[in-house]
């Protein structure tokens, strides 16, 4: 096929179609609550009337969506940096280390500072690009750069924040521990940092 891309269609499989089968779900690091399973489509025949938007637009179709996905992944990693400093800077409050809080330490001032820094920078960037994406403004390798640094943001963030909380961090029954966890896999869906300095490679021609 000379130009593969168009030649891909999306097709909507309902449950029950012969040949469609769910497999195992797959036991993941993180982020239970998201199940993800194997999918199979041995001869799977899928009636004409289940064709998603036009014949051979599938790939364009899925190229659209990049943008707000990449989006939406640096918004959630926003949130989730923020929520895991909330939460850690309740904690130093109430932890007492050597007759004192772990907050009156300024080791532990300044780290949460810079963190705190970190995110208020990144969030100007993002709330940016929601203005601009929702203007219909072409944003794409912007979100590129979001996608990549906020989640890549949250990984250092989780990871100092976790260091607040000693032994009991690496306990699941702190919500610094599962967050800890789910951080891991946003540097990774959607398209990997790597992949994303790349595509930002490309359209700034560097």
């Amino acid at each position: 096929m000379e130009k593969p891309a168009k030649g891909m269609s999306l097709l909507v499989v309902e449950a029950g179609t012969p040949g469609y089968v769910k497999g195992r779900r797959l036991k993941k690091i993180g982020m239970h609550a998201q199940d993800t399973a194997e999918l199979s489509f041995e001869d799977c025949r899928v009636p004409v009337k289940n064709l998603l938007g036009q014949e051979g637009q599938g790939f364009i179709y899925l190229m659209q969506k990049l943008q707000p996905e990449r989006l939406v992944c640096a918004v959630a990693a926003q949130a989730a940096a923020r929520r895991a400093l909330e939460h850690t800077i309740q904690y130093c409050h109430e932890r007492e280390c050597f007759g004192r809080q772990i907050a009156k330490f300024q080791n532990t001032r300044f780290k949460l500072v810079e963190m705190m820094t970190q995110i208020e920078v990144s969030q100007s960037f993002v709330d940016r690009l929601v203005l601009e994406h929702a203007a219909g403004k072409d944003v794409t390798t912007e979100t590129c750069m979001a996608k990549f640094w906020c989640t890549e943001m949250l990984k250092k963030v989780v990871d100092e924040c976790l260091q607040f909380f000693g032994g009991y961090g690496y306990m699941l029954e702190y919500p610094i521990a599962k967050a800890y966890i789910d951080a891991r896999v946003q540097t990774i869906f959607a398209g990997t940092t790597e992949i994303m300095k790349e595509v930002i490679a490309r359209r700034t021609g560097i």
